[in-house]
């Protein structure tokens, strides 16, 4: 879409003949890419939000079993909670010892599974917010957004 704008000027002198001047200014067509290819650049992104997302939930699901079932104590014998214990162990070694372990009789609390929960949360988030650096936009949007600013 071409931008033109017309400034028209007008001269009156005390004769009753008029000079009109017209100037005309047309900006460079914006460079855009074809809307097809923009359009699988942002499916790819898309799903690329929701790849990441559904692998946060799944880390956040397996360190909510482990705060769970070592809270309440489980049987590290029985199979789900050793699953559970062998799938989220890498996830939340990495942590371990930022703070104390409260812990009494069977029931454990790991206060560095919850801060592992968060971090993996603010990493995912992260990733988004950089994707969205990268997403192709129109100049509709652009237009859009510094409006709305």
């Amino acid at each position: 879409m071409q931008q033109e704008e017309t400034q028209v000027t007008r001269v009156t002198s005390s004769t009753p003949e008029q000079i009109v001047r017209t100037t005309r200014t047309v900006a460079p067509p914006v460079g855009t890419e074809h809307p097809k290819k923009v359009y699988q650049t942002k499916k790819v992104i898309f799903r690329t939000y929701q790849i990441i997302w559904y692998i946060l939930g799944i880390i956040e699901v397996l360190l909510a079993f482990r705060i769970i079932l070592k809270m309440l104590g489980a049987n590290t014998f029985s199979g789900f909670t050793n699953l559970i214990y062998t799938l989220s162990d890498p996830l939340a070694s990495p942590f371990r010892g930022i703070l104390g372990i409260t812990s009494t009789q069977a029931s454990v609390f790991e206060w560095s599974t919850i801060i592992a929960g968060i971090v993996y949360a603010v990493i995912a988030y992260g990733i988004v917010q950089l994707l969205q650096l990268i997403k192709p936009t129109t100049p509709q949007e652009v237009e859009q957004s510094v409006d709305n600013q």
